[in-house]
């Protein structure tokens, strides 16, 4: 900070700066306005018996109608840009509903990633606690007995695909 006195001028506080745009833009309107008042139409005939209209006002001495000015030209490009507006607002609600469905669909995987996971870590563990109660179903329907080798086969898989699946899931 500098010293009071040091012949740097200080800066009008955040307030002052605000209030002085708001201000400037209060006289700027004003100013429109009038200008627009002022743009008015003026009707009359002259000395010829012609009807004469002009943004000019008569001389004092003939009698004139004062006419509303005529509304300002429309923006040529409104339609354009109105369709600009509404298709940005279509590609954007379209990518929203892209990212909700990519969201969703990623939910869903996790899920079915969890329950994959919590299904094998079962027949793990089943397979560890239960070694000569275990079997499997044969083409006719009828319970075949695993022995060990093929009870040990079948854990080394499972513990290999839960590895490579679920390392990071809980």
């Amino acid at each position: 900070m500098s010293a009071p006195g040091c012949g740097a001028a200080a800066s009008p506080p955040p307030r002052s700066r605000t209030a002085a745009r708001a201000a400037a833009l209060f006289l700027l309107a004003a100013a429109l306005a009038a200008v627009a008042a002022q743009a008015a139409l003026y009707k009359w005939t002259d000395a010829n018996g012609r009807v004469v209209y002009s943004d000019q006002p008569p001389p004092p001495s003939v009698k004139s109608e004062t006419i509303a000015a005529p509304p300002p030209p429309a923006n040529p490009n409104a339609a354009k840009e109105l369709a600009n507006k509404e298709a940005d607002d279509r590609a954007r609600k379209v990518q929203r509903a892209e990212e909700e469905a990519k969201a969703a669909k990623a939910t869903a995987d996790a899920q079915r990633k969890r329950e994959d996971c919590g299904r094998v870590r079962g027949q793990v563990a089943m397979l560890v606690s239960e070694p000569n109660m275990l079997y499997r179903s044969n083409d006719q329907g009828q319970p075949v007995y695993m022995d060990e080798a093929a009870r040990l086969s079948r854990q080394q898989q499972l513990e290999a695909w839960l590895r490579e699946n679920c390392a990071n899931v809980q």
